[in-house]
């Protein structure tokens, strides 16, 4: 790997870092606040929204400037609403704002990978990359909680700047001084950004232009037979990744007698676990060889069930760990696979914001489905069941579907000899 290989790397650290710090310090808002409780889990869906609405969009932004440019832009819309939530604009609208800046953020991120780095590269990069955020996610939840702590928050109001004579007048505010300046560091860092010398033809202006290119975009990497096995498989990954979190605080307080800030630390132990299979994955799997961990999605939907005859802390730790990297071992391999067929079939950045839409649309459908489920009363064991099941034959299916693909190809290849 070069040098600016892991200056993004840096970026994206500090910008996951203060994303994930930001989340935790917004939930402190709105208790300040004494907001209502459904107001909390509000905060994900309008940071995730901006991922579905602005897809048609944020690709062609990504492929109109330098991936390096992008970025810095984007961080400063992070930054942006930070400062609206400092500014006591409300924590829903501002950390939307955050999201917006995430969505367009990362093609770039992902997209200048293609550039910088060949392709059989592509699968250690994306190692790293899922490594590296799974432990900014797992700090930066850690280090958001700290900042709201008592202790911390009682050093951190001493502060002032003596040049304009300016205190800090709240906890929460006091955090978000700290969030602020993990995303400036993410900023230095986009600065340092090598522009790949990749240039792409001049991108859509208007809308429905953009619409409509999106929409083809979109239709090019599900008709082809390596993107849509690839794109199936990332997709029910991250939705099924975004209602684990849930499961896993629900199951905890059933099942383990947990509060929920001790169960919030089991879900850095499932993202422990996804960094170890990521980390294993960039190691040993090649490019070439990425479609071969497709089973351990089955297992990994399996070894979920196991979790509603758990009742020991002792026994949860180890087994959301193996649960977390088998995730990590068989995803890392299917989102490099993902990057370079859509690099190939179309641009960088059209190919991530096809992604990011399908994806993070499964997040918003299946944690909908989850609170219907949540609703209705059903016992946590049997969501826990319906789940693990729905994840294990879902991945099945793919399975079968990718074998379907390789005996067309093998019957057109052979087509094709006989009339040589």
């Amino acid at each position: 790997m070069n040098r600016g290989f892991y200056t993004i790397m840096a970026a994206q650290f500090f910008s996951s870092l203060a994303d994930n710090a930001l989340l935790i310090a917004a939930i402190a808002l709105l208790a300040e606040m004494s907001s209502p409780g459904w107001m909390t889990p509000l905060l994900k869906l309008f940071f995730v929204l901006s991922y579905v609405l602005l897809a048609a969009f944020v690709g062609a932004f990504a492929d109109s400037l330098p991936k390096g440019r992008v970025m810095f832009i984007t961080n400063m819309i992070k930054i942006a609403g930070c400062l609206m939530m400092f500014a006591d604009v409300h924590p829903l609208i501002a950390y939307g704002v955050v999201g917006f800046g995430a969505a367009a953020y990362s093609p770039a991120k992902y997209g200048i990978l293609t550039e910088l780095l060949p392709a059989e590269k592509l699968v250690a990069a994306n190692g790293w990359i899922e490594g590296l955020t799974m432990a900014s996610i797992i700090l930066g939840t850690v280090l958001g909680g700290a900042l709201v702590s008592p202790h911390v928050v009682s050093i951190l109001l001493q502060w002032h700047i003596p040049i304009i004579n300016w205190h800090l007048n709240t906890p929460t505010h006091a955090a978000l001084m700290v969030i602020g300046m993990l995303y400036l560091i993410a900023t230095v860092f986009n600065l340092k950004i090598p522009d790949t010398g990749a240039r792409y033809p001049h991108q859509q202006r208007r809308p429905s232009k953009l619409i409509v290119d999106f929409a083809n975009c979109n239709a090019i990497l599900w008709k082809d037979k390596l993107g849509q096995i690839s794109l199936a498989v990332t997709t029910l990954f991250w939705g099924a990744g975004a209602t684990l979190q849930f499961i896993v605080l629900k199951w905890a307080e059933k099942s383990l007698g947990m509060p929920l800030d001790k169960a919030a630390i089991l879900q850095g132990v499932v993202a422990f676990g996804v960094a170890i299979g990521a980390g294993a994955a960039a190691r040993m799997i090649p490019l070439k060889k990425s479609l071969t961990v497709m089973p351990m999605g089955i297992v990994m939907g399996l070894v979920v069930m196991a979790m509603t005859v758990v009742h020991s802390v002792w026994v949860a730790y180890p087994l959301l760990i193996i649960i977390g990297a088998l995730s990590g071992y068989f995803v890392v391999p299917m989102n490099a696979l993902l990057q370079h067929r859509g690099h190939v079939l179309m641009s960088a950045g059209h190919s991530i914001a096809v992604q990011n839409f399908n994806e993070n649309l499964s997040v918003l459908t299946m944690l909908v489905l989850y609170a219907l489920m949540i609703k209705i009363d059903l016992d946590v064991n049997i969501v826990i069941l319906l789940f693990g099941s729905f994840v294990a034959c879902i991945m099945f299916l793919i399975m079968r579907k990718h074998a379907a693909n390789q005996r067309e190809h093998d019957s057109l290849a052979l087509i094709g000899e006989t009339k040589h």
